[in-house]
């Protein structure tokens, strides 16, 4: 560093210091002194009220054990117990050093917390220890953390101190203390890289001189925040113990030069201090100090064997050296900083000043109920207008950010998985973050693959019997299409009626997620563009009132599709509904089939478009492997409340197929509720073999004659009711399926999208004007004039007008500061 070859060294400025510039430096030293306060009272506001200013600050850095603490004690000119002080501290402390002739004695102030008033002056060094211990723990306490980056600010004025300022920070540490996080370490770590990252901050870095530049523990941390020292004044601390090792010129002149480490521009200092650490006065810790420097020199010159290169490093030896370099360096970066920190004292000053406009307008706004309507509806409105724009398809703000995948929606709308479905459904870009339109799609396209992955369930033979008993006993020829028909509907009332509400619960999450982003996308486009839907910022009571509102609204959406598609659901399963019949009358079920599986297709990949890293992983196949799984391996999917009925019905309908069938003799197998029969059979899809069933065949199946009854169970005829039994089984599955297929792609589809998008984009404005605004002025006032929000109005006020205040008066110092320039 820290010390390049241009920048004049300690001895440069030593040499100007002669008698006849007498007159000169002494207005110098008057322009520095008042630059320094300026700037000390600059770093006091911006410490109080947070504001990020980039004032030049030295920030000391180092181990624990690397002698931070006794230089900081140098510099201020007295010791006040600091070492046992940063061995307990978690917290940043800026010391403000101010050069003050009249002050014999050391008289310490230290800043309110949260304010920019100093508190009384502090004498004894031992209270000071203990305030900024008590301090540090009741932070700590209060924000339950075991560091905090919250400084401590201490104004130290002597007459023995430099114009200086330095940001103490906690010592590096390789393990935590007793009672400590094991974490302290890292947090630490953390906290001081964030507090030395600004560019405008000085580095002042110690490292004990028995550490050797090859193996130092911190300098990496150093290197990783200013990696060419550009900025970084790196101190050897506790050289004498060194000093002791070295011999000849060339051993000590290769150690001051550290080259091979540190890069030929950079030039640490080597500094002792005195190791007494009992009691003394002031003065004599003072004597001590130019004592230390005077013996290290004399060890240079008189020690070693060619003493060293005085003209090369004598700039950078004993602390006197590096105090005069602090404070030239600081007073360097002072006047450089000036004009920057003019203007931006400027600008600041102009933002408060609107900010102030702001709340006053607010302030007298809120006696003002036309107004306060006139606002209100404007942002309500600008909320409709971005939630119908995110669904029609914005992408901004960022899906990455504000998006959710597939299984973030299932996990926090605490919805989990489809009811019924034992597959794991995974959407075409189900690992994609999307919101609005895109989202809403993308589950409708879920519930289509979970839907069409539900076959009709097993029934048992008992269930048959009385269906087909009841409806034979009609007379006419279609008892066992009607059976069949009745178990299909009855299956799709208990399979399908939960997936309609999981598929309504899902998209009105997806429909409420919207509110927050609408939120953030107006605030962007009035920071964009300029405000122009009225402030409402600070409104807590309006903008909660805003948000129950839609959440109300989205819910009443949800309810009242569920009725609409629990009416279609109803529909296509009454007794009087053709849907299951539709096919008989055009020749048969097999074009029935064929057209299932055609649209299944369709319908499934309506919104397969895989936009994602890992490939399409679709319904598709969900559904595929769905076809081909055995009876046995799909018991867990039962009618709810009836699983037990149900496995034992499966039992009894699952058929052994003989190896060599005969030709006269169907051979029925029955996967998922579907019948395959490998006599005569037709072709119905990839891989479905289902028989023609015709009024005429299905009575001549189930007439024997015994006296004309009909037949359905174990005897003489089990070969026949078995066949009996199958078909229905496969033409329930066919009823079921066309059921599902009329539901899904006729009714629930367009009855969601018009149920939920076209409110949405149409009615939304009006609902919640007519929520939030059709009530008298007092109800009205209610969201605004809460109890204690005008007393909040007026203390945000005043901390505003505090602000502008200090800042003013820093400007206008600064003013004074930059004509002396």
């Amino acid at each position: 560093m820290a010390t390049p070859n241009a920048t004049k060294t300690p001895a440069d400025k030593s040499k100007r210091s002669q008698p006849h510039h007498h007159s000169h430096d002494s207005s110098s030293s008057s322009s520095s002194l008042s630059r320094f306060e300026a700037y000390n009272r600059l770093q006091a506001a911006a410490v109080a009220f947070g504001e990020k200013l980039p004032i030049p600050e030295i920030v000391a850095l180092g181990g624990q054990s690397d002698g931070k603490s006794s230089l900081l004690e140098a510099l201020l000119g007295f010791r006040f117990n600091v070492r046992e002080v940063e061995m307990g501290t978690r917290r940043p402390l800026i010391l403000q050093m101010v050069h003050d002739p009249s002050a014999h004695e050391p008289r310490c102030r230290f800043q309110e917390e949260d304010s920019e008033e100093y508190g009384s002056p502090v004498v004894s060094a031992s209270t000071i220890a203990d305030i900024i211990k008590s301090r540090t723990e009741a932070l700590l306490k209060k924000t339950k953390t075991s560091v905090s980056p919250k400084p401590i600010v201490m104004r130290a004025e002597f007459a023995h101190c430099p114009n200086l300022t330095i940001i103490d920070t906690p010592g590096f540490v390789l393990k935590a203390k007793k009672g400590e996080p094991e974490n302290t370490p890292e947090e630490i770590l953390s906290m001081v890289k964030s507090l030395a990252s600004p560019p405008h901050r000085i580095l002042l870095f110690l490292q004990q001189s028995s550490v050797e530049w090859c193996s130092s523990l911190w300098l990496d941390a150093i290197r990783e925040i200013d990696p060419t020292f550009r900025r970084t004044v790196i101190v050897v601390s506790k050289f004498d113990n060194r000093l002791k090792e070295f011999s000849d010129r060339w051993e000590v002149d290769r150690y001051l030069s550290a080259s091979g480490y540190l890069g030929d521009n950079t030039r640490p200092f080597f500094v002792a201090l005195p190791k007494d650490r009992n009691t003394i006065s002031n003065d004599e810790f003072r004597r001590q100090i130019s004592q230390v420097d005077a013996e290290v020199l004399r060890h240079l010159n008189d020690g070693i064997k060619g003493g060293y290169d005085e003209e090369k490093f004598r700039p950078y030896i004993g602390f006197s050296s590096l105090r005069e370099y602090l404070e030239s360096e600081l007073q360097k970066r002072y006047k450089e900083a000036a004009p920057a920190t003019l203007a931006l004292l400027e600008q600041r000053c102009s933002e408060v000043n609107i900010e102030l406009a702001r709340m006053d307008s607010k302030i007298q706004a809120t006696s003002d109920v036309a107004h306060l309507r006139r606002s209100a509806m404007m942002h309500a409105a600008s909320i409709s207008n971005h939630v119908g724009v995110l669904i029609d398809g914005a992408a901004d703000p960022a899906p990455e950010q504000w998006g959710k995948t597939t299984e973030e929606e299932r996990s926090e709308s605490g919805i989990g998985s489809w009811p019924g479905v034992t597959v794991d459904i995974k959407p075409a870009n189900a690992i994609l973050r999307l919101y609005g339109g895109a989202a809403f799609e993308r589950v409708m396209h879920e519930f289509r693959c979970a839907a069409y992955s539900i076959e009709c369930p097993p029934v048992s033979r008992e269930k048959v019997a009385n269906i087909l008993l009841a409806h034979a006993g009609r007379g006419g020829g279609r008892g066992v299409t009607e059976a069949a028909a009745e178990i299909a509907r009855t299956a799709a009332r208990s399979w399908l009626a939960p997936l309609l509400d999981t598929a309504c619960d899902r998209l009105a999450f997806v429909l409420g997620n919207l509110f927050d982003i609408a939120l953030e996308r107006n605030i962007s486009r009035e920071s964009e563009y300029g405000r122009k839907t009225g402030n409402m910022d600070g409104y807590v009571g309006f903008h909660a009132a805003l948000r129950h509102a839609y959440n109300r609204f989205i819910k009443d959406l949800a309810k009242q599709c569920k009725q609409l598609v629990r009416h279609h659901l109803d529909s296509v399963t009454s007794p009087y509904s053709q849907v299951c019949y539709e096919n008989d009358f055009q020749g048969g079920f097999s074009s029935s089939a064929t057209s299932y599986y055609k649209h299944n297709q369709a319908s499934a990949a309506s919104f397969c478009l895989e936009l994602s890293d890992g490939g399409q992983e679709s319904c598709d196949a969900t559904m595929k492997d769905q076809e081909n799984i055995n009876p046995g391996k799909n018991v867990q999917q039962t009618t709810p409340g009836k699983g037990t009925e149900a496995r034992e019905a499966l039992r009894e309908c699952q058929l052994t197929v003989p190896e060599t069938p005969s030709p006269d003799q169907p051979c029925e197998v029955v996967y998922a509720g579907v019948k395959k029969e490998l006599g005569n059979c037709i072709e119905v899809g990839p891989r479905k073999r289902i028989a023609r069933m015709t009024g005429n065949r299905n009575t001549e199946q189930l007439k024997v004659h015994n006296g004309g009854s009909l037949l359905f169970g174990n005897g003489d005829s089990g070969s026949r009711s078995s066949s009996a039994y199958s078909e229905i089984c496969s033409s329930a599955a066919q009823h079921f399926a066309r059921i599902r297929e009329v539901l899904v792609e006729r009714g629930v589809t367009s009855t969601l999208n018009s149920g939920f998008l076209t409110p949405c984009r149409d009615r939304l404005v009006v609902a919640l004007g007519l929520d939030l605004f059709a009530v008298n002025d007092d109800k009205f006032m209610d969201m605004f004039v809460a109890p204690g929000a005008i007393d909040v109005l007026q203390n945000e006020r005043q901390s505003l007008q505090k602000r502008q205040k200090i800042l003013q008066s820093c400007l206008n110092e600064f003013k004074n500061v930059a004509r002396a320039l």
